[in-house]
This record gives structure tokens, C-alpha cells and sequence, in this order.
């Protein structure tokens, strides 16, 4: 079985010019990609890991994007290049190093430059932001720092002008749901782990918004407490977990949900269910999650393509950095994937 520190990350950037560009927002430091325990990863996981980011780099254009469809979003760019750093590529000089750095340029070229707006989307704008976020300070590009500033910018102001305190499709969104909240409030806590300043209200406000569609049963809802399905309540236990916030009655209620449905399958967005179900076990119950990780390794493996790839209707590259990503938790290696 290989191990997580053969993938070790090796390079350390200065953080002196990031702290001056960023200006307003107070910077402890720049993030290192931290390194697993060494302990075994199980072979059928890399196996299955290895394979995928076989698959993505050999797919990619040299524009930095994917030609699947929906591998032009920024968002989905940025899930792509989030499954390299997750398993601890080296982004400036691995043998991925220039995959990684296309899709950043990439991503960068999607920016507004005025408003920080990344791509059509507040999916794509928090998917692109954390992937920004997780390259900051270990991704050699000088531009990463002044459009993650822009970019953390347009989410907190966005949630200021949202009547429920949270988010939308578009910046200027005056409804909310509980899918595109979880993306910018776990956006927001890499944001925060990349020692990048993220104000207690919009945290606060986003907890409480999610807190507001959770039902009796701890299952959270689309817009309202009713209709809770087990990959919303997912989403809403992750955003606890990041916070701190695990004692709570509300919480363990939707991990008992989660515990009770551990075989659900999402028919229409299976790979985005893989992707918050793997982070809120992990988080919450070590036990639940190894059972369940072990259940996710062998049905990805049977999905699995020759080539790679993983088959759904959400194009190839977000299917397959979806289910990389849902399998990271074995190797650790970005801050928001460590407890």
C-alpha cells in the first residue's frame, strides 16, 4: 500500500508580498498543505484516486479547462484542481504541476475584475473561491492572492444584501437555499483556514440560515424545514462541524439522520452527495465514517470507467472530481480536511 507522505507537498511559498496585497484583510500566514499521519491508505482508494487524476489530467485543455460540457464552469475547474491538491500533488513541481496551474489561470480569467465575481454562478464563485483558497500559499502565482481578496469581498457583501442573511444563485440574490449557502460557508472556512480574515457575522448569519431549514428530525430542507433529504443534511452538518458547533441538539439529531441513511444514493446528484456525505461523517463520528468510507470505496470502484472517469449526466470531470474528492478524507492533506 503506498503511503500519504509519498505525495508529501515539498514546496513552501514566502507570504511577505501576500500579506501586503491583501491589505484589509489580516493574514496570520499563508497556508502549507499539511501532511497525513503516516498511516496506510488503502490500496483500492489510491488505486481509484490515481486512476481519476490519470483520467483529468489527460482530458484537460490547454486553456485550463475541460470540454465535457460543464468542465468550462469555473466552479468545476475548481473541484478539478481541489482533487489534485487533495492528494497532495505538488502544484509547481510534481508531475501534475501544470495541470493545476492552467486550471488556476483559468479560474483567474473568469474574474470580474471590478466586483470579483468569478464565472455565471454563486456555485461556480464559491467552488473557484475555495480552490483559490487552497492554493494560496502553496501555488506559485502571484495573482491568486488579490483575486481571492475580491472574490471573499463579493460573498460577504452579497450575504449583506440578502434579506435571509445567506445566498443564492446570483450576487444580487434576494432568496436563499440551503445548497448554495453550504458552498460559500464552506468556502468561507477554507477561506479562514488559509489564515485570511472572514467576519463572525457572516458565519454567524450563514449558521443561522441553515439552522432555519433544519426539521424535527435534524434533516435539513431546500428552502424550508420540510422536505429534508439526507445530501441537504449533509451539507448543514458540515457547516456545523466547521464552525465548532457539534453539541448542539439540532446537530446530533442530523447526524442520527445521517447514521440512518449511510446506503442512500442520490439518483440526481450522486457524485455532489459523495462530496458533502464523505466531510460530514469524517467530521462528526471517525467510526461512521470508516464504515461508510469503506461502503463508498467499493461502489466506486464499480463505477468507475476504463479510462478513468466516472459515468452520470453531470459531465465526466465534475463526476469524477466529485468522487476523487468524496475519497480525500483518506489522504488529508488540505486544511479542511483536517479535523
Amino acid at each position: 500500500m503506498k503511503k500519504a507522505s509519498l505525495h508529501r507537498i515539498s514546496v513552501k511559498l514566502s507570504v511577505g508580498l501576500a500579506l501586503a496585497v491583501f491589505g484589509v484583510f489580516p493574514l496570520a500566514c499563508a497556508q502549507d498543505l499539511p501532511t497525513r499521519p503516516d498511516d496506510s491508505i488503502p490500496a483500492q482508494a489510491e488505486l481509484i484516486y490515481t486512476r481519476g487524476l490519470q483520467y483529468l489530467a489527460k482530458t484537460q485543455t490547454e486553456k485550463g479547462l475541460w470540454s465535457d460540457g460543464v468542465g468550462s464552469e469555473p466552479g468545476v475547474v475548481g473541484l478539478c484542481v481541489a482533487s489534485f491538491l487533495a492528494h497532495g500533488e505538488d502544484p509547481n513541481n510534481g508531475p501534475y504541476a501544470k495541470v493545476i496551474h492552467r486550471g488556476i489561470d483559468y479560474i483567474l480569467s473568469q474574474q470580474n475584475e471590478k466586483n470579483g465575481y468569478i464565472g455565471s454562478s454563486m456555485y461556480n464563485h464559491a467552488f473557484a473561491t475555495k480552490a483559490l483558497a487552497e492554493s494560496y500559499g502553496v501555488v506559485d502565482n502571484p495573482k491568486i492572492a488579490p483575486a481571492l481578496k475580491l472574490a471573499v469581498e463579493l460573498i460577504v457583501s452579497s450575504q449583506k444584501r440578502n434579506r435571509f442573511g445567506a445566498w443564492r444563485y446570483t450576487p444580487e440574490s434576494r432568496d436563499a437555499d440551503t445548497t448554495v449557502t453550504g458552498s460559500q460557508m464552506v468556502t468561507l472556512f477554507a477561506v479562514r483556514n488559509a489564515g485570511i480574515a472572514v467576519p463572525d457575522e457572516a458565519i454567524n448569519k450563514g449558521l443561522a440560515y441553515l439552522a432555519f431549514n433544519r426539521g424535527h428530525d435534524g434533516d435539513y430542507g431546500y428552502t424550508s424545514a420540510s422536505g429534508g433529504k439526507p445530501t441537504l443534511t449533509a451539507i448543514g452538518s458540515l457547516c456545523l462541524s466547521l464552525a465548532k458547533e457539534t453539541d448542539s441538539k439540532g446537530y446530533q439529531a442530523s447526524l442520527a439522520f445521517l447514521k440512518k441513511n449511510l446506503d442512500f444514493r442520490d439518483r440526481y446528484y450522486p457524485y455532489y452527495y459523495e462530496y458533502y456525505m464523505s466531510q460530514a461523517l469524517f467530521h462528526a463520528d471517525e467510526a461512521t465514517w470508516r464504515d461508510w468510507n469503506a461502503r463508498n470505496i467499493r461502489y466506486l470502484a464499480v463505477l468507475q470507467t476504463p479510462d478513468g472517469s466516472f459515468p452520470g449526466n453531470q459531465g465526466q470531470s465534475f463526476n469524477t472530481a466529485g468522487a476523487l474528492l468524496s475519497l480525500a478524507l483518506n489522504y488529508r492533506f488540505l486544511p479542511i480536511y483536517e479535523k
